[in-house]
């Protein structure tokens, strides 16, 4: 029996229009650009007005279909990777679904913070592998500006909204070489989102996070799910191309790469200019690099994230 890989043949993103500067959070919330960006790497961020988690996803969605040249009617699958979803049901992926004309397709959301996009590749390249779907659309969708308490400067800042997708189909030849995901649910209240109460309109607590903690166990397990999935693919750091960490801190991205020895060179940071899109970093990351020259077809990326739950996650490919 010829053995199925997914392979990425399509790639797309979107970030909505309201920019949100260092600066332009100082005027109310007791911070600065140099307490900012000393700190965390973060120049401004994305910030959604009246748009929805939905309407970013189908952003994403539209342009990796673009990028593909592929249309919507042949998708088997859609995978929305999201903590902050229109409503608590129907699904992020049913709205994409029904919005780019994809009718009949499979569709779910997954939840899993800031690892959601590195979990639902995983699902997507299982779902390929055993053979029943062949087209799958992933895509990673986040309007974190809305969990956010103005009160608590450490926090706040940190965050921003916005959308990435990637196109998986059927092929002979890996692209998807290995993923792995773990989660540790003992660690829970480090980094959560408690729910007020349910009769509340506005029923999703803020987002509370204990940062210095979370930064330790932040590196060394992304650390150690990167030996591994390498292990698991039989090969070494020498012959990564790429890596593309999630997008939480420069601090922990620098930390990841010396562990593995690899140059900043090689590592994708968007940071900057897009702060922690949670689950839309790494798909984010990954689609600016791609056009910008960065990330080229053969190459060998390493994808990794972390996120609450605690949930980590990591994929190679070769792009």
């Amino acid at each position: 029996m010829q053995q199925n890989y997914s392979r990425i043949i399509g790639i797309g993103s979107y970030l909505p229009p309201k920019v949100v500067t260092n600066d332009d959070l100082a005027k109310f919330v007791d911070t600065s650009d140099e307490w900012i960006s000393s700190r965390t790497g973060i120049s401004q961020r994305h910030f959604v007005e009246t748009e929805k988690c939905s309407d970013l996803a189908y952003e994403a969605a539209k342009n990796a279909l673009l990028s593909a040249d592929f249309s919507a009617e042949k998708l088997d699958a859609i995978i929305v990777a999201t903590t902050t979803a229109d409503k608590v049901f129907p699904s992020v992926a049913c709205n994409v679904q029904y919005r780019i004309g994809a009718r009949g397709c499979c569709s779910f959301d997954v939840q899993a913070v800031c690892a959601g996009f590195m979990y639902a590749l995983g699902i997507a390249d299982s779902m390929i592998k055993a053979g029943q779907y062949k087209n799958v659309l992933v895509i990673g969708s986040e309007t974190m500006s809305k969990l956010m308490d103005w009160e608590d400067r450490s926090t706040c800042v940190l965050f921003g909204d916005g959308a990435g997708a990637m196109l998986l189909t059927a092929d002979n030849q890996p692209g998807i070489i290995s993923t792995t995901l773990h989660a540790d649910g003992k660690h829970e209240e480090l980094l959560h989102a408690p729910i007020i109460s349910p009769r509340n309109n506005d029923t999703v607590g803020y987002l509370k996070m204990e940062g210095n903690k979370i930064f330790k166990i932040a590196v060394n397990n992304m650390g150690k799910i990167i030996d591994e999935t390498l292990t698991n693919a039989n090969m070494s750091y020498q012959e990564l191309d790429w890596l593309i960490p999630h997008q939480a801190n420069t601090r922990i991205i620098q930390s990841i790469a010396k562990k593995l020895k690899m140059p900043m060179e090689q590592v994708i940071v968007t940071i900057a200019k897009h702060a922690n899109t949670s689950a839309a970093s790494v798909p984010l990351a990954f689609d600016s690099a791609v056009r910008n020259g960065k990330i080229k077809k053969g190459d060998n990326c390493i994808m990794v994230a972390f996120g609450g739950g605690l949930t980590w996650g990591s994929c190679l490919v070769k792009y």
